[in-house]
C-alpha cells in the first residue's frame, strides 16, 4: 500500500485511492442457479424448496416461478460468450443440488454433474475463472421434508454433496463457496417466510443458523479431505448497522441486530464461540442445546478468502413508544419478522437516493465494512462477491448504430461509486481481492420475482433475448483496463 506523509504529524497516512486498481485484482460477474437456469423439470433435476414456495399463491409476485427463468440451462453457451465479451477474469455461479442430486442424498444425477463440467469447462478455455457457489438457497425439497435446515442431519447430507462436487468436478474449480448469505437461509427462510421454505419458526430459524454454520464447516473439511489444495470460502451478508440517534439505547439496538445479523455467524466461523450477547439475547426462544460439544471446532476452519456481499445500510433505534415498530420498508414488525427476539428494534428509513428496492444507496458503507472486518480478522483476504442495483430498465432502439440499447446510466453511477468504495478500502489497507457485479443479467429476483432487474444484460423474458445495456459496456472497459472509467464512458464507443 502507498502512504504519504501527514506534514502536520509526521504520521504516514494512506494515499487516496487514484482510480487504478492492482494489475491482479480480479473483476467478475455473478449468478445463481435458480435464478437463471429454468429446466426445473428437466436433465434429472428434482425439486427444491423455491420449486414448492413458488407454487404457494402471494408467496412471489406475479406468481412467477424459476421454471423457465433465463433459460440458461440451454443457453449456457451464448452466456459464457457475453462474459468473454465483458472481458471479466472470474464468474461465481452456484451449483443446483437438486440437479445433480435430486433428493439431497444417494445417488448423483449424471446429467446434472455433465451439464457443470461442461460448463465449468467452457469457462476455463476462455480465461475465466470459476468460482463455485455450492449453496445459493435451494435446498431439495427431500431435506426440506425431513426437517430441512432445522435438522442437524441436513449438514451431513450437506458435507457430502460438496465431498461429492470436489470429486467430480476437481481442478476445474478455483475457489470453493460453502454457503451463500445464511443469514437469508436461516431468517428469512425460517422466522419470516418470505424465502423458501416459507416458516415462520423463530427458535427453527436459531436452529437453522448453527445448522449452516456447521454445514460449512463440514463442507470445507470434506472437501479439503478430497482436495488437500483446494481453496474455501463462505459468502456473508454482513450488515452496515447506523444508530437512529445517539442515545445509548439506540447503540444497543445496533449491538443487538449486529449481533444477530453478523457476530452469530463472524463468532463460529472464525473465532470458534457464539457471542455470549446473541445466547442471552435469544434466551427467551431458544436454549441453543442444538450446539453439541466439538460443533465449534467443527466450525472454525481457516478460509481463504471472506466473501461480502453489499448493497445498503440498515438504520436501527430501541422502540419505545406505543403501538408496533415499523421496519424500513414500512411493514409493521410481526412475529414474522426475520429479526428474532428483537421486537422492540425499529427499523428506519434512510435518506436517499434509493434503488427500486428500496435500498438506500451508500458507498461510504462498503468501504466501512471492508476496513472493519480487515482490522478484525488482518490475516484473511476479502472479495466482494456481490454489489449492485437494481432499476427500472427501458429498452430503446439506436437508429445510428442499430442496435438496443439500455440508457441504465443510474446503476452505471451506483456501481461506479461502490467500486471506488472498494479502491478507498484497498488504498487504506484492505486485502480485497476482488470484485463480483450483482448479476450477470436479469433474473428471477426471488420473492419479487421478475419485477426487479439487477442485471447488466437486460432479458426478456417470453423470448429469453439478452441485451447489453449500458452498465455492460461500462464494466467492460473497468474489467479490461483496471481503470475506474467515468459514468459518461458508458456504451458500445468503440
Amino acid at each position: 500500500m502507498s502512504t504519504t506523509e501527514s506534514r502536520a504529524t509526521g504520521v504516514e497516512t494512506p494515499a487516496p485511492f487514484a482510480g487504478t486498481f492492482p494489475d491482479d485484482f480480479l473483476w467478475g460477474t455473478a449468478t445463481a442457479a435458480y435464478q437463471i437456469e429454468g429446466a426445473a423439470a428437466e436433465g434429472g433435476r428434482g425439486p427444491s424448496i423455491w420449486d414448492t414456495l413458488s407454487r404457494v399463491p402471494g408467496a412471489v409476485q406475479g406468481g412467477d416461478t424459476g421454471d423457465v427463468a433465463c433459460d440458461h440451462y440451454h443457453r449456457w453457451a451464448e452466456d459464457v460468450d457475453h462474459l468473454d465479451r465483458l472481458g471479466v477474469g472470474g464468474y461465481r455461479l452456484s451449483i443446483s443440488w437438486s440437479r445433480v442430486q435430486p433428493g439431497g442424498s444417494g445417488p448423483l444425477n449424471p446429467e446434472g454433474v455433465e451439464f457443470y463440467r461442461t460448463l465449468l469447462d467452457a469457462l476455463r478455455a476462455r480465461g475465466i475463472t470459476p468460482f463455485v457457489t455450492l449453496y445459493h438457497w435451494d435446498l431439495p425439497q427431500e431435506l426440506e421434508d425431513a426437517g430441512g435446515w432445522t435438522n442437524r442431519d441436513t449438514a451431513y447430507a450437506f458435507a457430502e454433496y460438496a465431498r461429492a462436487m470436489a470429486t467430480e468436478l476437481g481442478d476445474r474449480v478455483e475457489v470453493w463457496t460453502t454457503l451463500n448469505e445464511p443469514w437469508c437461509s436461516a431468517y428469512l427462510g425460517y422466522a419470516s417466510g418470505v424465502h423458501a421454505p416459507g416458516r415462520t419458526e423463530p427458535a427453527s430459524a436459531l436452529a437453522a443458523v448453527h445448522h449452516l454454520n456447521l454445514a460449512h464447516g463440514l463442507a470445507v473439511q470434506a472437501i479439503r479431505e478430497v482436495l488437500p489444495d483446494a481453496r474455501c470460502s463462505i459468502t456473508l451478508n454482513l450488515h452496515v448497522l447506523r444508530a437512529a440517534t445517539g442515545s445509548e439505547a439506540d447503540a444497543d439496538a445496533v449491538r443487538q441486530i449486529d449481533g444477530l445479523a453478523n457476530r452469530v455467524f463472524l463468532g463460529p466461523l472464525l473465532d470458534g464461540a457464539y457471542p455470549a450477547d446473541v445466547l442471552a439475547d435469544t434466551a427467551s426462544v431458544s436454549d441453543w442445546s442444538f450446539v453439541l460439544d466439538g460443533d465449534l471446532e467443527i466450525t472454525r476452519r481457516p478460509l481463504d478468502v471472506l466473501g461480502v456481499n453489499y448493497y445498503s445500510t440498515t438504520r436501527v433505534g430501541r422502540f419505545s413508544g406505543e403501538g408496533q415498530p415499523v421496519r424500513a420498508d414500512g411493514h409493521k414488525t410481526t412475529a414474522a419478522s426475520p429479526w428474532v427476539a428483537a421486537d422492540d428494534v425499529e427499523f428506519l428509513p434512510q435518506p436517499g437516493p434509493h434503488t427500486a428496492m428500496g435500498w438506500n444507496v451508500e458507498p461510504a458503507g462498503l468501504t466501512e465494512l471492508l476496513l472493519d472486518l480487515h482490522r478484525a480478522y488482518p490475516g484473511l483476504p476479502l472479495a466482494v462477491t456481490e454489489n449492485g442495483a437494481s432499476f427500472t430498465d427501458e429498452v430503446v432502439e439506436d437508429p445510428a448504430l442499430g442496435i438496443q440499447r439500455v440508457h441504465d446510466l443510474a446503476r452505471v453511477a451506483y456501481l461506479r461509486d461502490h467500486v471506488a468504495a472498494v479502491g478507498e478500502a484497498i488504498a487504506a489497507g484492505a486485502d480485497v481481492r476482488g470484485y463480483f457485479a450483482w448479476s450477470l443479467m436479469d433474473n428471477f429476483e426471488w420473492a419479487y420475482g421478475y419485477s426487479k432487474r439487477f442485471g447488466m444484460l437486460h432479458v426478456d423474458y417470453p423470448t429469453g433475448e439478452r441485451t447489453w445495456k449500458d452498465s455492460a459496456y461500462w464494466y467492460a472497459r473497468l474489467a479490461r483496463s483496471g481503470r475506474l472509467p467515468a459514468v459518461y464512458e458508458a456504451g458500445p464507443q468503440d
